[in-house]
């Protein structure tokens, strides 16, 4: 077997202070959240299912997070220019329909180096937003 390095990425309990946080302030909001991180390469790393949280939006969750990888970005840049009238509609469709182009994906930045992403789902756009700001400011 050959000898190499792995990407540095998030740490395991790196991904669980995200998810602990963002699931405080989920519970603080007094709405239950479906969780994910992601590594820097966009696999899952670790993942929460809050009591009451919708079983349909744990790959949403997991697909907000992997688009955060893929483009870079927070979902939240991609809303608008995905819309019917924007500039990059149908993206959404890219990736075998992986893609997830609305709030609730951040990255998860160190030393100005993408080390994963959080995605969240269950909520409002905006309840998303939030939970995965919280989840994001504690990395």
């Amino acid at each position: 077997m050959t000898a190499g390095t792995v990407l540095e990425t998030i740490t395991l309990n790196e991904a669980r202070r995200v998810i602990d946080a963002a699931t405080a302030k989920a519970t603080e909001i007094g709405q239950p959240m479906d969780i994910a991180v992601v590594d820097a390469g966009g696999n899952l790393k670790a993942h929460v299912r809050m009591d009451g949280a919708n079983i349909g939006s744990i790959n949403i969750s997991i697909n907000k997070a992997y688009t955060t990888i893929a483009f870079q970005c927070e979902t939240l840049a991609l809303q608008e220019a995905t819309r019917p009238d924007g500039p990059i509609f149908g993206l959404s469709e890219a990736h075998g329909g992986r893609l997830a182009v609305f709030p609730g994906g951040i990255p998860l930045v160190r030393d100005g180096h993408i080390m994963g992403a959080i995605g969240v789902s269950t909520g409002t756009i905006e309840q998303d937003q939030v939970v995965a700001t919280a989840g994001a400011a504690a990395y």
